[in-house]
């Protein structure tokens, strides 16, 4: 069993819930498998996930006998709980008619990880074109695509990026071999091969969209990102980098994708400086 954080303790073993809106899965939108946080038993797939706008992740199904169902004390609701360990997910609606299922399992987002299809690895730092080139010549990286998350607007284009009103920054997508590179590796990779030191900017790219941050999937390659920060401050780097959940990614136009191989040229403001 993992070992829980005091809100996780409050939601999962005292049966609260999150306030709506709040969660880190509530509008997540990636192809992979909702798992529970305490004992790790896969839930709930992707492709049930749907938008019902009422705050909190909304599924139609789940993995065959992995939630278990439990009159609530209300008297009223049916609380759904992992079948494996007990842990409380939410409640489970029927009859409101939002898919062709009728049912929704309303799941707090803090019961619940997840796990991508793929292993991938999703960074900002500066201009895309330098930190996907760079990341492309490490052993057991399969692909990196540059594009554009952390913001409100939907499938954006560079143009509106450069506005610096849509919130999102310049990051890639990397896709890696677990068996050949770590996430951690990965992490301290990208500390390497950008200042994870300065603000709102990257070499002489300044701007929102050029900050550093650190787009998580799961609990895990959180506390990953967060222990790789704390040990540079514990070498005396003052770390800008932010860590902050995805929520969605969006490719870039095909001209910004392998930009500095089309060109034959080297980054010009990014290069790796060992840090650790």
């Amino acid at each position: 069993m993992r070992e829980l954080t005091k809100e996780e303790k409050r939601v999962i073993e005292d049966k609260g819930t999150e306030a709506p809106f709040v969660g880190i899965y509530t509008d997540h939108n990636i192809e992979g498998i909702y798992s529970c946080r305490r004992c790790g038993e896969d839930l709930f797939l992707s492709d049930d996930k749907f938008a019902s706008s009422c705050g909190w992740p909304s599924f139609d199904g789940e993995v065959r006998g992995a939630v278990k169902r439990i009159p609530d004390a209300d008297g009223h609701r049916t609380e759904i709980v992992c079948a494996r360990c007990d842990a409380h997910l939410g409640h489970i609606f029927e009859g409101e008619g939002l898919t062709t299922k009728n049912v929704r399992y309303c799941v707090n987002s803090i019961s619940m990880d997840f796990k991508p299809l793929e292993q991938i690895a999703i960074f900002a730092g500066g201009c895309f074109w330098g930190v996907e080139h760079l990341m492309q010549q490490q052993d057991g990286v399969k692909s990196v695509v540059s594009g554009y998350t952390g913001g409100t607007v939907v499938d954006p284009t560079y143009k509106e990026i450069c506005t610096k009103t849509t919130g999102h920054a310049e990051a890639v997508k990397i896709t890696y071999d677990p068996s050949k590179i770590d996430y951690q590796t990965l992490v301290k990779l990208f500390m390497e091969i950008h200042d994870p030191t300065q603000e709102d900017g990257q070499g002489p790219d300044i701007g929102p969209q050029y900050r550093s941050e650190i787009f998580y999937f799961n609990a895990e390659q959180a506390d990953v990102a967060r222990g790789v920060i704390s040990l540079l401050e514990s070498k005396g780097y003052d770390v800008a980098t932010k860590v902050t959940p995805l929520v969605k990614f969006y490719a870039a136009e095909d001209y910004h994708q392998d930009y500095y191989d089309k060109k034959g040229a080297e980054p010009y403001c990014h290069f790796r400086v060992k840090r650790f």
